[in-house]
């Protein structure tokens, strides 16, 4: 059940979506070694941010998966920042991510839960 929103203060072409969310969709199951059957990853562009007092390219992204080791979130930060630098051409240092580990009974799919 992985969960990666990406939002950014950044203009994408409509053309370029469906390449992003696809590169996305296949790292996020790669990086957290789950099948990508249960990868959802979200892309919304131009989206108000202000980071250090300005509006320069900036992003901030959401990582939700159940089980999340907490020793991985360093290795995750470096490749998903990567990702975005390569993608959407943002500097790492405009990058925030926040890591989630829901507990199983608080996250819901196909009319029931995980847990």
């Amino acid at each position: 059940m992985p969960l990666l929103n990406i939002r950014t203060n950044q203009p994408i072409q409509p053309g370029a979506q469906p390449d992003i969310l696809r590169v996305a969709s296949a790292l996020v199951a790669e990086l957290l070694e789950k099948p990508e059957s249960y990868v959802m990853v979200t892309l919304q562009p131009e989206t108000p941010i202000s980071f250090a007092g300005n509006q320069n390219p900036a992003a901030f992204l959401e990582l939700h998966s159940l089980g999340l080791a907490e020793n991985k979130t360093r290795s995750l930060s470096a490749a998903l920042c990567q990702f975005t630098t390569t993608q959407l051409g943002i500097p790492p240092d405009r990058i925030y991510i926040r890591f989630e580990n829901p507990q199983r009974h608080m996250w819901g799919w196909n009319g029931s839960t995980f847990g």
